[in-house]
C-alpha cells in the first residue's frame, strides 16, 4: 500500500517549495504583516506557475490533475506562511463554483481564478456562531440584502459565495463585488497577512449556485474538503516551526552547552514532532478520502483538521519557548507562525465546532446495522 504522495506529485511539491523559497521569504511575509497590502506580484507569480489551477478542469483553463497534487503544494503554501487568498479562492470559491455552478458559471469565473485575475471570498458568518438558523442575510428576486462579518479576503475580492435565506432555508449564491451595492469595511485580525472585512450588501445582484435550499449542506460539503487542503497548510507550518525551533536548540549556547542537550528543550522538540507527524498521518487519510471520493470523507475531514489544528498551534507555540526571550521579540519570525497558526484554527470553524462534528461522526459510524 501506497501512505506517501508518488514521485511525479512530490516533484511537484518540490517545485513550489523552491519557488515559494525564492518568491515568498519571511521578509515578504512581513512586508504583508506591516500593511503592505496585497501583494498582486506574489499572486500573479502563483498563477504563472500554475497552482492555482491545479484542480481546475483544462477547459476552464486550469492543470487538470487532482487533489493529491493540490494537497501537495498546499503544505508548501503552509509552510511558506503565503499571505495569500488560496484559501479562499482556491479551496472554497472555485471548488463551490466547480461542484454547484452552471456551465456558464464555471466559464466565467474558473478560467480567471485559475489565471489570478479573480479572488473569490466566501462570505457565511454574520459576527456570531454560524448555524443554519443564524443566518439573516436574504436572496431574493435575484438580488441580496445584509451584512456579512467577518469575510476572510473580502477587502480585495472580487467575487463573494454568500450564504443566504431564500425563503425558509438557506441557499449559496455569487455576488460580483465591484457593484455599488457592496460596501466594505477592513476589520483587525491577529493575522494581518490575512485580511478580513465587513461586507453590506445593499440589495446587490446575485446569482444562486445549485438548487434552492441546499446552501447548507452545499456549505458543510465545501468545508469538508477545504478542511482537508487547510490541514496540509497546517502540517506546513507545523514542520516549518519544529525545524526553526531545532536549528535554533543546536546553535544557542548556554552554560557552555548548546541549549538542544538540555532534557527539556529535548523533550519539547520531541512532542512537537510526535504532534506534527500524528497531523501528517490523518491528514495523508483526509487526502486520500477527498481524492477518492470516499463516503467516509466527513469523517477523515474531521480527523484532519482537529489533529493538524492542534499540532500547528502546539508548534508554533513551542518554537516561541525554545527561543526563550528572543522568541516573543518582533525581530524573530516565531510569531509569524504563531499567528498564522491561530488565524487558520478559526478560517473554517473554531476548534470545538469541528471536535463536535468528530465526535458527532465517529458515533454514526459506530452505529449498530439495524436488522
Amino acid at each position: 500500500m501506497q501512505f506517501d504522495f508518488n514521485e511525479q506529485q512530490n516533484e511537484f511539491r518540490q517545485e513550489a517549495r523552491r519557488f515559494l523559497t525564492a518568491e515568498c521569504p519571511p521578509d515578504r511575509v512581513r512586508k504583508a504583516l506591516e500593511g503592505g497590502g496585497f501583494d498582486r506580484d506574489l499572486w500573479r507569480g502563483v498563477a504563472e506557475m500554475g497552482f492555482l489551477g491545479i484542480a481546475i478542469p483544462e477547459e476552464h483553463g486550469g492543470l487538470g490533475l487532482g487533489y493529491l497534487e493540490l494537497c501537495a503544494v498546499a503544505e508548501e503554501f503552509g509552510r511558506a506562511l503565503a499571505p495569500l487568498p488560496i484559501l479562499s479562492s482556491v479551496y472554497l470559491v472555485a471548488e463551490a463554483i466547480k461542484s454547484f455552478g452552471t456551465a456558464e458559471q464555471q466559464a466565467s469565473w474558473l478560467p480567471r481564478i485559475a489565471a489570478g485575475a479573480a479572488i473569490g471570498c466566501v462570505a457565511a458568518a454574520e459576527g456570531e456562531r454560524l448555524s443554519e438558523t443564524s443566518v439573516r442575510t436574504t436572496f431574493a428576486g435575484g438580488t441580496v440584502s445584509g451584512k456579512k462579518a467577518p469575510v476572510l479576503d473580502g477587502e480585495i475580492a472580487d467575487v463573494a459565495l454568500v450564504l443566504a435565506k431564500e425563503g425558509d432555508r438557506l441557499s449559496l449564491v455569487l455576488v460580483d463585488l465591484a457593484q455599488k451595492a457592496v460596501e466594505r469595511r477592513a476589520l483587525d485580525t491577529i493575522d494581518p497577512t490575512r485580511a478580513q472585512a465587513e461586507l453590506t450588501f445593499n440589495s446587490a445582484a446575485a446569482a444562486r449556485l445549485g438548487e434552492p435550499g441546499e446552501g447548507w449542506s452545499q456549505y458543510q460539503t465545501l468545508l469538508d474538503r477545504a478542511a482537508v487542503l487547510v490541514a496540509f497548510e497546517q502540517i506546513g507550518g507545523a514542520d516549518r516551526a519544529l525545524e526553526m525551533g531545532r536549528d535554533y536548540a543546536l546553535e544557542r549556547m548556554a552554560f557552555g552547552r548548546q541549549i538542544g542537550s538540555f532534557q527539556a528543550i529535548k523533550h519539547m522538540l520531541a512532542d512537537m514532532y510526535v504532534s506534527a507527524t500524528l497531523a501528517r498521518s490523518n491528514a495523508y487519510y483526509g487526502a486520500w478520502a477527498l481524492s477518492t471520493g470516499a463516503a467516509e470523507l466527513p469523517r477523515a475531514a474531521a480527523t484532519a483538521r482537529v489533529s493538524a489544528t492542534n499540532a500547528f498551534r502546539h508548534c508554533a507555540k513551542n518554537n516561541i519557548q525554545v527561543h526563550g526571550g528572543m522568541g516573543f521579540t518582533w525581530q524573530m519570525d516565531c510569531h509569524l507562525y504563531y499567528r498564522r497558526a491561530n488565524h487558520l484554527a478559526l478560517a473554517l470553524g473554531s476548534q470545538p465546532d469541528w471536535e463536535e462534528k468528530l465526535v458527532s461522526r465517529l458515533a454514526a459510524a459506530n452505529q449498530p446495522i439495524a436488522a
